[in-house]
């Protein structure tokens, strides 16, 4: 478990993913081309994401060889399926339950289905992987999710999520995204998961880190950050 800690990382990140030849992001300016009608198509990535993004790119590099499979669950618009791609990864798929899924790029090489991510019809054991950035606060069913993604990963393979946090809870209660109820993870609310994962073969990677420094990501009205964490499948 990590936390993003201020702005600066954010920064840092995207610099080292520009360099890396890995960023999908579009010039600033390409906003304005856009609600002129200039240019269509799917723009994809978020600037404030690009820290979780390189964390699970760099941790992935160090841990999965380039030929294993690889699902990405809440695909649409999201950066890191195509930043695998380009960083060598030959065995992709990405779900989604979003209409305009085939807007994606490089639908040639990487797999795109619709389908729910707490029930796929994917057989057990088919990913040396999972990743996930900013999806599971999102209608967040910890006993669901928990239950599918230990199916789906082989022994030895590891679901790496980022998701909205702040040591203390922040109450979202009738705030809704993509119709679906919001939820800022409190250091609370990671340990229980991480303590119910363990039931499912699911073991945290590293040390856990839960303290926060500053709130550089600010929504609905509330500020806080990103938390980052790696299970793996042991059993």
């Amino acid at each position: 478990m990590k936390v993003l800690q201020d702005k600066t990382q954010i920064e840092n990140a995207r610099k080292e993913m520009i360099s890396k030849g890995i960023s999908s992001l579009e010039p600033s300016y390409y906003f304005i081309f856009r609600k002129l009608g200039l240019i269509r198509g799917l723009s994809l990535g978020d600037y404030l994401k690009s820290w979780d993004v390189l964390e699970t790119l760099n941790f992935l590099d160090l841990h999965i060889k380039k030929n294993k499979p690889i699902l990405d669950i809440g695909c649409y618009a999201s950066e890191i399926i195509i930043a695998l791609h380009r960083s060598g990864y030959s065995c992709l798929t990405g779900i989604d339950l979003n209409p305009s899924l085939g807007e994606m790029p490089h639908g040639e090489t990487i797999r795109y289905e619709k389908q729910n991510f707490m029930q796929t019809k994917f057989k057990d054991a088919s990913f040396e992987a999972i990743t996930s950035i900013s999806v599971i606060e999102h209608g967040f069913d910890e006993q669901k999710l928990l239950v599918e993604i230990s199916r789906l990963l082989r022994p030895g393979g590891y679901f790496i999520a980022s998701f909205d946090y702040w040591p203390e809870k922040i109450d979202t209660s009738g705030l809704k995204f993509f119709g679906m109820d919001w939820l800022i993870f409190s250091k609370t609310d990671v340990s229980e998961f991480i303590d119910h994962a363990a039931r499912y073969g699911l073991a945290p990677v590293g040390e856990s880190h839960f303290k926060a420094k500053d709130t550089p990501i600010r929504c609905a009205g509330k500020a806080y950050t990103f938390g980052w964490l790696v299970l793996k499948k042991v059993g």
